[in-house]
């Protein structure tokens, strides 16, 4: 998705965001994930025929704890629907409940992949641990090695091509989601 407009609210900010899902699955109310935050659509549309909208709003805790102050107009955006039971889970259990921010500090080339270092506040590393399950901006990846505050994932090429991991860079601020289990 992209963001296509932010309106400032008096403790909040609320965003209109471009999507390629049909508009019959978006419904008033219904939860969406946007690059891992979960978010309630508030307001819906048609924009062309391959692209429609819909409005999200997000209030101070989600601001507190998330990188979407930091979204602008032309912001790309992870877009993710509820799971349904009975649907295929191809990652781990991810809520959409932000616990806070991760900063890529480095990232290395490795063939078709990228490995990227990421670096989290103290209070988080009891619960990050190799080879367990991490979302960061709602993408389910496995961390491969932790070292004090600092650990990292490797990004497979589809997975850099299908999300905004592609387009990430050192210093970029992330939403993090420790694994529920």
């Amino acid at each position: 998705g992209c963001v296509e407009d932010v309106q400032p609210l008096k403790q909040g900010m609320r965003l209109k965001i471009s999507t390629r899902y049909a508009i019959e699955s978006l419904a008033i109310g219904a939860s969406i994930a946007c690059s891992g935050i979960c978010l309630t659509i508030v307001e819906r549309g048609l924009k062309q025929e391959d692209s429609n909208w819909f409005v999200v709003e997000a209030w101070e805790e989600t601001l507190r704890l998330t990188n979407l102050a930091q979204w602008i107009k032309g912001t790309f955006v992870n877009l993710e629907r509820s799971l349904r039971l009975g649907d295929e889970m191809g990652g781990h259990l991810v809520s959409g409940h932000i616990d806070g921010l991760a900063e890529i500090i480095d990232q290395k080339n490795e063939g078709d992949a990228i490995r990227f270092y990421l670096k989290v506040s103290r209070q988080f590393m009891p619960f990050i641990v190799n080879k367990g399950s991490i979302a960061l901006n709602g993408t389910s990846l496995t961390v491969n090695c932790v070292e004090d505050c600092v650990f990292d994932v490797l990004i497979i090429r589809h997975t850099l091509e299908m999300t905004t991991w592609g387009q990430a860079k050192i210093g970029d601020r992330v939403n993090l989601e420790i694994d529920q289990l």
